[in-house]
């Protein structure tokens, strides 16, 4: 498979073209032919015109590259290689949703042939490969794995915004379902991963290894929230301490904040869920998740109680920052949205902005419109990311736009010590 992938008789195709997949197709195309595959048309014209929907990936890095974009199946079946990375959500009740896996799955196995590489990247608990995508390959193919064609597993590892930590950049952990198929698959991986593969001992162990690494942070920022209210009522910042501390050389210094975004805020159920589905409660890491989830609405109660007690008319916030992490425009399962929602329960007039979030697609996904234009006289402001653009501000344009006894609400504490003309507050 390596050599005809390399010298382009077989060619490679990604299933699931956003944060994810484009990436990884756009750096295989440098080296082997590519076929872009995606179930949203729209986003397939705008990969054609060069255009990342996802405005994580810049205009040049598609130019030059050997790849076709596409939703027709009959393109579909030119590859030996598939490569499946579509989101893996939860549902309002945090049970995994796993529809589109599913639906990626039937769609592969209507192509698969004889010969042919399955290798899944989309984040999801141990043994769903294996457990609940392999069946409908089977079934839909007529074709019987380890015999006819292999499996895989691969864990994404992509993190938006970031260009140093890319998928050149770190280690790939890879697996298969037998040793020939892992040998097969790291080589290919090779070709695009400069740091090297790491080959683990099972699909299980791939599929692990990613729940854990999220897990991991979800539980160190939950300790965090968890100090910052206590010290909250003590009147000790937060960032104090953690400075504090940091000059141990053991001490790991993890914050408190809003834990959203597809990754951290999101895996953990994968693990819970499977563990509930096997006989165990898992207590350590959902109660972590508890306290990550209720931060939103500790924030919201914050703000209500300050703006209720010092303003005599209807209260006005500003929220800087609807996505979930600083200097990308990725909004979901962005937490200060539930903020936002719990201010406005109490009849609070909420102004939302964000240099990187685009309007439609917050209105869309949360019913909220983005503001044009600051308004001032707020009551109230909450920083909820670091974009760069916040950053530059000083105490001075805070003052500008609020009420003498107004809060601002620093959830990272980018402004610690700088802000002393108006109350201010940081988890």
């Amino acid at each position: 498979m390596y050599k005809e992938l390399l010298e382009k008789k077989s060619k490679l195709a990604v299933i699931g073209l956003g944060y994810v997949g484009l990436p990884i197709a756009l750096e295989f195309a440098k080296k082997i032919s590519v076929i872009g595959f995606d179930i949203n048309a729209k986003r397939i014209e705008m990969m054609r015109n060069n255009q990342d929907p996802s405005k994580e990936v810049d205009e040049k890095e598609f130019k030059g590259r050997d790849i076709v974009f596409t939703n027709d199946l009959e393109i579909l079946k030119q590859a030996k290689f598939y490569i499946v990375a579509v989101p893996t959500p939860v549902d309002k009740y945090n049970v995994p949703d796993l529809k589109p896996l599913i639906g990626a799955s039937k769609t592969v196995g209507k192509v698969l042939k004889k010969g042919d590489y399955v290798v899944y990247e989309s984040t999801t608990y141990p043994g769903c490969t294996e457990e609940d995508c392999l069946p409908i390959l089977e079934k839909g193919s007529g074709l019987k794995m380890g015999v006819d064609f292999k499996l895989g597993y691969s864990p994404e590892r992509i993190n938006p915004g970031d260009k140093k930590n890319t998928l050149k950049t770190v280690v790939k952990v890879v697996s298969g379902c037998d040793k020939e198929s892992l040998e097969e698959i790291a080589r290919i991986y090779e070709l695009v991963v400069d740091a090297g593969v790491h080959r683990a001992s099972s699909i299980k162990v791939a599929e692990a290894s990613k729940i854990v690494e999220n897990t991991q942070r979800d539980l160190n920022i939950s300790l965090m929230n968890e100090l910052s209210m206590i010290f909250d009522r003590m009147g000790i910042n937060t960032f104090d301490v953690i400075e504090a501390a940091g000059t141990k050389w053991n001490f790991l210094k993890f914050q408190p904040g809003l834990v959203g975004g597809h990754c951290i805020g999101v895996d953990p159920y994968y693990l819970t869920y499977k563990a509930a589905a096997l006989g165990y409660d898992s207590k350590v890491i959902s109660s972590s998740r508890s306290i990550n989830d209720d931060m939103a609405k500790y924030v919201a109660r914050k703000i209500i109680t300050h703006v209720l007690r010092s303003s005599n008319e209807q209260p006005r916030v500003l929220v800087k920052g609807v996505t979930f992490k600083e200097n990308v425009s990725d909004i979901r399962n962005s937490k200060i949205v539930d903020t936002v929602k719990e201010l406005l329960l109490f009849n609070i007039q909420v102004d939302v902005e964000d240099p990187y979030a685009q309007g439609d697609e917050v209105h869309e996904e949360y019913g909220l419109k983005l503001c044009g234009k600051e308004m001032g006289n707020y009551d109230a402001i909450i920083i909820t990311v670091p974009h760069k653009e916040y950053l530059a501000l000083d105490a001075a344009y805070f003052e500008g736009i609020t009420k003498p006894k107004a809060l601002i609400a620093d959830l990272k504490g980018l402004f610690k010590n700088k802000i002393t003309n108006r109350e201010y507050w940081s988890l």
